[in-house]
């Protein structure tokens, strides 16, 4: 088995719930604006990731001279309009077409990982991708 198998399986099974939990946190009576529930739940984010690098014996002050710092700290800014918009739809939209329309990231990062990290399209990817797409449409139309 591949040592990502297990995280990505743990991934996507917390990750399921986060927009049904969202859901009904953001909407309805006694609603938590979605900027607040981002807050709210990221600080849990950070404070998760701070305790398990420092468990790991990582000095994180250190890495902040990275040469690559700066890809962190823009990614992390991605993170954060993508997430502040995502828990604003979900606010607003229905969860099973707000989630599939947020889920083409995935399709998206891969074809920048083709284009610009030089990964390799084969056609086996470029139908898996064409399927995603038209699974998105047909799940999040009328």
């Amino acid at each position: 088995m591949q040592p990502y198998l297990p995280y990505s399986l743990l991934a996507v099974s917390a990750y399921a719930l986060v927009a049904p939990l969202m859901r009904v946190a953001t909407s309805g009576a006694d609603a938590i604006p979605s900027d607040v529930a981002a807050a709210i739940s990221n600080v849990i984010l950070v404070a998760a990731a701070l305790a398990i690098a420092v468990a790991g014996g990582h000095d994180v002050a250190a890495h902040l001279a990275s040469p690559k710092v700066g890809y962190v700290v823009a990614a992390g800014a991605c993170l954060a309009v993508g997430i502040l918009a995502y828990y604003r739809a979900l606010a607003l939209g229905p969860v099973s077409v707000v989630t599939p329309i947020f889920a083409t990231f995935l399709v998206f990062s891969s074809i920048i990982g083709i284009l610009a990290l030089g990964e390799s399209l084969t056609a086996r990817k470029a139908i898996g991708i064409l399927l995603a797409i038209g699974g998105v449409y047909l799940v999040s139309t009328a």
